[in-house]
Protein backbone atom coordinates (compact mmCIF):
# COMPACT_ATOMS: atom_id res chain seq x y z
CA UNK A 1 0.00 0.00 0.00
CA UNK A 2 1.00 3.45 -0.37
CA UNK A 3 1.17 4.65 3.15
CA UNK A 4 3.67 1.73 3.86
CA UNK A 5 5.86 4.18 2.12
CA UNK A 6 5.40 7.10 4.39
CA UNK A 7 8.73 8.72 5.49
CA UNK A 8 10.32 6.52 3.27
CA UNK A 9 13.03 7.54 0.37
CA UNK A 10 10.21 7.11 -2.18
CA UNK A 11 7.65 8.46 -0.11
CA UNK A 12 9.90 11.56 0.24
CA UNK A 13 10.42 11.72 -3.28
CA UNK A 14 6.39 11.07 -3.96
CA UNK A 15 5.99 13.93 -1.54
CA UNK A 16 8.38 16.34 -3.83
CA UNK A 17 6.71 15.35 -7.21
CA UNK A 18 3.45 16.70 -6.18
CA UNK A 19 4.54 20.26 -5.02
CA UNK A 20 4.10 20.39 -8.81
CA UNK A 21 0.69 21.48 -10.45
CA UNK A 22 0.88 18.08 -12.23
CA UNK A 23 1.85 15.63 -9.88
CA UNK A 24 1.68 11.93 -9.45
CA UNK A 25 -0.69 10.35 -7.08
CA UNK A 26 1.33 8.33 -4.47
CA UNK A 27 -0.18 5.05 -5.46
CA UNK A 28 1.66 1.55 -5.23
CA UNK A 29 2.27 1.41 -8.75
CA UNK A 30 3.54 5.09 -9.17
CA UNK A 31 6.15 3.37 -6.38
CA UNK A 32 7.08 0.48 -8.21
CA UNK A 33 7.54 3.04 -11.07
CA UNK A 34 9.93 5.02 -8.86
CA UNK A 35 12.28 2.26 -7.82
CA UNK A 36 12.60 1.45 -11.45
CA UNK A 37 14.10 4.97 -12.04
CA UNK A 38 15.88 5.75 -8.82
CA UNK A 39 17.76 3.98 -6.52
CA UNK A 40 17.00 4.44 -3.07
CA UNK A 41 19.64 6.93 -2.47
CA UNK A 42 18.75 8.80 -5.57
CA UNK A 43 15.38 9.23 -4.68
CA UNK A 44 16.65 10.58 -1.01
CA UNK A 45 18.88 12.97 -2.50
CA UNK A 46 16.32 14.56 -5.12
CA UNK A 47 13.59 14.56 -2.83
CA UNK A 48 15.87 17.20 -1.53
CA UNK A 49 16.03 19.47 -4.13
CA UNK A 50 14.46 22.67 -4.79
CA UNK A 51 11.13 23.53 -7.12
CA UNK A 52 13.29 26.50 -9.27
CA UNK A 53 16.07 25.80 -11.05
CA UNK A 54 19.40 25.58 -8.64
CA UNK A 55 23.11 24.84 -9.41
CA UNK A 56 25.28 22.03 -8.43
CA UNK A 57 26.57 24.48 -5.67
CA UNK A 58 22.97 24.86 -4.06
CA UNK A 59 22.69 21.02 -4.25
CA UNK A 60 26.12 20.27 -2.85
CA UNK A 61 24.14 22.76 0.00
CA UNK A 62 21.32 20.98 0.69
CA UNK A 63 22.91 17.38 0.11
CA UNK A 64 25.92 18.52 2.25
CA UNK A 65 28.24 16.99 0.13
CA UNK A 66 31.28 18.79 -1.69
CA UNK A 67 30.62 20.63 -4.98
CA UNK A 68 32.21 18.25 -7.34
CA UNK A 69 30.44 15.17 -6.23
CA UNK A 70 27.31 16.58 -6.14
CA UNK A 71 27.91 17.87 -9.64
CA UNK A 72 28.93 14.21 -10.86
CA UNK A 73 25.61 13.16 -9.29
CA UNK A 74 23.55 15.81 -10.90
CA UNK A 75 25.09 15.10 -14.13
CA UNK A 76 24.59 11.15 -14.03
CA UNK A 77 20.56 11.70 -13.16
CA UNK A 78 20.38 14.24 -16.24
CA UNK A 79 22.09 11.52 -18.54
CA UNK A 80 19.10 9.73 -17.57
CA UNK A 81 17.07 12.37 -18.31
CA UNK A 82 15.76 12.44 -14.46
CA UNK A 83 17.06 16.07 -14.48
CA UNK A 84 17.36 18.60 -17.08
CA UNK A 85 20.66 20.49 -17.44
CA UNK A 86 20.77 23.55 -19.40
CA UNK A 87 22.96 26.96 -18.96
CA UNK A 88 21.10 30.29 -17.80
CA UNK A 89 22.44 33.65 -18.57
CA UNK A 90 23.83 35.79 -14.86
CA UNK A 91 23.64 39.37 -15.07
CA UNK A 92 26.84 40.95 -14.66
CA UNK A 93 28.49 37.59 -16.14
CA UNK A 94 29.68 36.99 -19.53
CA UNK A 95 29.91 32.97 -19.38
CA UNK A 96 26.22 31.36 -18.70
CA UNK A 97 25.51 29.28 -15.40
CA UNK A 98 25.14 25.66 -15.41
CA UNK A 99 21.52 25.06 -13.59
CA UNK A 100 19.11 21.76 -13.26
CA UNK A 101 16.14 21.12 -12.28
CA UNK A 102 13.51 18.27 -11.56
CA UNK A 103 11.22 17.78 -14.38
CA UNK A 104 7.44 16.55 -13.20
CA UNK A 105 6.39 13.19 -13.80
CA UNK A 106 4.52 14.59 -17.05
CA UNK A 107 5.55 15.97 -19.07
CA UNK A 108 8.45 15.26 -17.54
CA UNK A 109 10.94 12.01 -16.34
CA UNK A 110 7.88 9.81 -17.68
CA UNK A 111 8.34 10.43 -21.18
CA UNK A 112 12.13 10.59 -21.02
CA UNK A 113 12.17 7.58 -19.67
CA UNK A 114 10.95 6.06 -23.06
CA UNK A 115 12.47 8.87 -25.57
CA UNK A 116 15.92 6.74 -25.54
CA UNK A 117 16.56 3.20 -25.79
CA UNK A 118 17.75 2.54 -22.70
CA UNK A 119 19.91 -0.65 -21.13
CA UNK A 120 19.84 0.11 -17.74
CA UNK A 121 16.14 -0.76 -17.43
CA UNK A 122 13.77 -3.06 -18.32
CA UNK A 123 11.66 -0.76 -20.43
CA UNK A 124 9.22 -3.66 -21.25
CA UNK A 125 8.33 -4.12 -17.69
CA UNK A 126 8.31 -0.21 -17.06
CA UNK A 127 6.23 0.28 -20.31
CA UNK A 128 3.70 -1.98 -18.85
CA UNK A 129 3.57 -0.25 -15.60
CA UNK A 130 3.52 3.19 -17.40
CA UNK A 131 0.50 1.56 -19.57
CA UNK A 132 -1.46 0.41 -15.91
CA UNK A 133 -0.81 3.50 -14.10
CA UNK A 134 -0.86 6.48 -16.79
CA UNK A 135 -3.55 4.89 -18.85
CA UNK A 136 -5.09 2.52 -17.20
CA UNK A 137 -6.36 3.41 -13.84
CA UNK A 138 -7.99 6.73 -12.92
CA UNK A 139 -5.88 8.65 -10.37
CA UNK A 140 -3.39 9.86 -12.48
CA UNK A 141 -5.41 10.68 -15.22
CA UNK A 142 -8.20 12.26 -13.06
CA UNK A 143 -5.14 14.76 -11.42
CA UNK A 144 -3.65 15.39 -14.71
CA UNK A 145 -6.80 16.62 -16.77
CA UNK A 146 -9.36 16.98 -13.98
CA UNK A 147 -7.98 18.43 -10.99
CA UNK A 148 -5.63 21.44 -10.20
CA UNK A 149 -6.30 24.37 -11.76
CA UNK A 150 -3.00 24.73 -14.45
CA UNK A 151 -3.75 22.56 -17.34
CA UNK A 152 -1.73 20.39 -18.93
CA UNK A 153 -2.49 21.05 -22.52
CA UNK A 154 -3.09 23.61 -24.78
CA UNK A 155 -5.28 24.44 -27.61
CA UNK A 156 -4.03 25.69 -31.24
CA UNK A 157 -6.11 26.12 -34.25
CA UNK A 158 -6.46 23.80 -36.92
CA UNK A 159 -5.47 26.16 -39.59
CA UNK A 160 -5.74 24.13 -42.66
CA UNK A 161 -9.52 23.60 -41.86
CA UNK A 162 -10.39 27.74 -41.22
CA UNK A 163 -11.67 29.91 -44.10
CA UNK A 164 -9.59 33.39 -45.08
CA UNK A 165 -12.45 35.16 -42.52
CA UNK A 166 -11.92 33.02 -39.29
CA UNK A 167 -8.13 33.02 -39.67
CA UNK A 168 -8.20 36.40 -38.80
CA UNK A 169 -9.77 36.05 -36.01
CA UNK A 170 -6.72 33.55 -34.85
CA UNK A 171 -4.11 35.20 -32.33
CA UNK A 172 -0.29 34.33 -32.36
CA UNK A 173 -0.79 32.58 -29.66
CA UNK A 174 -3.21 30.07 -30.71
CA UNK A 175 -1.61 29.77 -34.17
CA UNK A 176 0.70 25.93 -34.19
CA UNK A 177 2.41 27.61 -36.67
CA UNK A 178 3.57 30.76 -35.51
CA UNK A 179 4.87 28.40 -32.14
CA UNK A 180 6.88 26.66 -34.75
CA UNK A 181 8.39 29.73 -37.00
CA UNK A 182 9.14 31.67 -34.18
CA UNK A 183 11.03 29.34 -32.22
CA UNK A 184 15.13 29.45 -31.94
CA UNK A 185 15.31 26.23 -31.06
CA UNK A 186 13.85 22.85 -32.19
CA UNK A 187 14.16 19.26 -31.59
CA UNK A 188 12.52 15.84 -32.87
CA UNK A 189 13.12 12.96 -30.74
CA UNK A 190 12.12 9.55 -29.96
CA UNK A 191 8.11 9.04 -29.06
CA UNK A 192 7.55 8.05 -25.52
CA UNK A 193 3.94 6.64 -26.59
CA UNK A 194 4.94 4.88 -29.96
CA UNK A 195 7.98 3.51 -27.70
CA UNK A 196 6.27 2.55 -25.07
CA UNK A 197 3.63 0.38 -27.18
CA UNK A 198 6.99 -0.97 -29.12
CA UNK A 199 7.45 -2.88 -26.30
CA UNK A 200 4.40 -4.21 -25.45
CA UNK A 201 3.72 -5.11 -28.78
CA UNK A 202 0.90 -2.90 -29.98
CA UNK A 203 2.76 -0.34 -31.48
CA UNK A 204 2.02 0.99 -35.42
CA UNK A 205 3.64 1.76 -38.41
CA UNK A 206 3.62 5.51 -38.09
CA UNK A 207 7.65 6.83 -37.60
CA UNK A 208 9.03 6.56 -33.93
CA UNK A 209 11.16 9.51 -34.12
CA UNK A 210 8.16 12.49 -34.80
CA UNK A 211 8.10 14.22 -30.92
CA UNK A 212 9.00 17.83 -31.57
CA UNK A 213 10.07 20.16 -29.00
CA UNK A 214 10.31 23.92 -29.41
CA UNK A 215 11.99 26.16 -27.42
Amino acid sequence: MAHRHNGSAYGRLAERLNRFPQGAPATPLLFSILKMLFSEEEAFLVASLPIRPFSAEAAAKAWKKPVAESRKILDELSGRALLLDMEQPVDGKDEPEQVYCLPPPMAGFFEFAFMRVRNDIDQKALAELFEQYVSSEDDFRRALFVEGETGLGRVCANEDMLDEASRLEILDWERASHIIESAKHRAVGMCYCRHKKEHMGKNCDAPMDICMTLN
